[in-house]
This record gives C-alpha cells, sequence and structure tokens, in this order.
C-alpha cells in the first residue's frame, strides 16, 4: 500500500511517496495519485528531514531506501545518477556511457525526464553536452538554483 505526505518546502510543495519499505516518488506539486493513502509515515518523515538538510546545505547525500518504479533501461539510467558527486554536472552522454551504451544520449533524457524521485536522484546535475540548463520537472530555474545552492554548500565547506 502506497502511502504519501505533501510538504511545504523553500522551492514549493513536494509530495514523497513510499510503500512501506521505501521511497518511490518525490515530486513537486501537492496533487496525490487516486488509491495512495495520506499518511506521514515515519520514512515519509525522515525523508522530508533530509530533503530539508539538503535545501539548508547541511546534506551531501541522502541516506533512503529507494525503489523508484520504471524499466530496466531507466532503472540503469536512475542507478547511474546517483554516481554524480554532489555539486558535479555531467551530460546525457556522460551517463549514456556510464551504463555501457554511448550511443543512447536521447533515451538517457527520456530517463532522466520521468525520474520519479527528484532531487534525491540528482537528474538536475545533467545538463545539455554544451553546457545549458535543459528541462527539469520543476522547470529550469529551480534546476539552475539546485546546482547554486550545491555550488554554495562546497564553497562554505
Amino acid at each position: 500500500m502506497k502511502q504519501a505526505f505533501c510538504y511545504e518546502t523553500e522551492l514549493g510543495k513536494v509530495v514523497i511517496v513510499e510503500n512501506g519499505m521505501a521511497v518511490t516518488q518525490l515530486y513537486f506539486g501537492e496533487e496525490i495519485s487516486e488509491g495512495v493513502t495520506i499518511n506521514e509515515t515515519p520514512l515519509l518523515k525522515k525523508a522530508y528531514q533530509e530533503l530539508e538538510e539538503y535545501l539548508e546545505g547541511k546534506r551531501k547525500s541522502f541516506d533512503l531506501p529507494l525503489s523508484p518504479e520504471g524499466t530496466v533501461f531507466q532503472k540503469k539510467v536512475w542507478q547511474a545518477l546517483q554516481s554524480i558527486p554532489y555539486g558535479a554536472v555531467c551530460c546525457y552522454k556522460d551517463i549514456a556511457i556510464a551504463i555501457g551504451n554511448e550511443k543512447a544520449s536521447r533515451a538517457v533524457g527520456g530517463a532522466n525526464h520521468h525520474n520519479p524521485i527528484a532531487i534525491v536522484i540528482p537528474c538536475h546535475r545533467v545538463i545539455g553536452s554544451n553546457g545549458a540548463m535543459v528541462g527539469y520537472a520543476g522547470g529550469v530555474d529551480l534546476k539552475e538554483k539546485l546546482l547554486e545552492l550545491e555550488k554554495n554548500a562546497i564553497r562554505n565547506d
């Protein structure tokens, strides 16, 4: 049974969803899917606490059980995204190479676009090969804000 809770953050409202064992989604907005119980579980509280610590520049990695739902290919991409160091960026081709399919840049972009656990699976760290800020579920402005937050936290260490 999936449970979810909507939290207010400095980024606006985010919904965190879990399946009883792991976080399955973190997305922007406040709409909770039908069939999902609204209930603030201990795991959701922990996920929110870690998100807040990240947004305060105090947390550089998340310590949460994750279970993103997607295809085998998408899961491979999302796993590779988690290896991008805090404060670093890479391009879609870098991820394609990391998963062993150098020509899959476009497919990597698609998987990145469907990342169900924003921020925790850091798809915001992927930029265009020309250095351009390309799409992000929360908008390019938010992507730039997250990258700036990480750069500032590194500078302040």
